[in-house]
């Protein structure tokens, strides 16, 4: 099975030596996404904000891929601060309403441009 590269210009370039995301076979396993507003270049402040943004990125990156986020199979959550775990979560659930996928939220001493969070998802094709 081929590797393939998935990019969009709907969330914002890598900012590294990493893709998007990369298609394998039926499975798309997407980079974690910073809150970082594509056309602006800009970060929102609130961590309600900050985590749309991250699942906005997300969606734009599966769609490219041809999935969307009720395929989502797996979910990670990168929080800087665990107490912002129940604002995060009362946004995330307005993306995943059902048949929820998998997660894991973890905190971390720091995020890429002292984000408050940032989301990677592996969804089906």
């Amino acid at each position: 099975m081929e590797k393939i590269v998935i990019s969009t210009n709907k969330a914002p370039g890598a900012i590294g030596p990493y893709s998007q995301a990369i298609k394998q076979g039926n499975f798309v396993f997407t980079s974690g996404q910073l809150p970082i507003d594509y056309k602006t270049g800009d970060m929102p402040k609130s961590i309600e904000e900050q985590t749309k943004q991250s699942l906005e990125n997300v969606k734009a990156i599966i769609e490219e891929a041809g999935s969307s986020l009720d395929k989502v199979l797996k979910t990670v959550v990168f929080l800087s601060d665990m107490n912002n775990f129940a604002k995060m979560n009362k946004i995330y659930s307005q993306y995943f309403i059902e048949n929820y996928p998998s997660r894991s939220a973890i905190e971390v001493a720091r995020l890429p441009k002292d984000a408050l969070v940032e989301i990677e998802v592996i969804a089906v094709i």
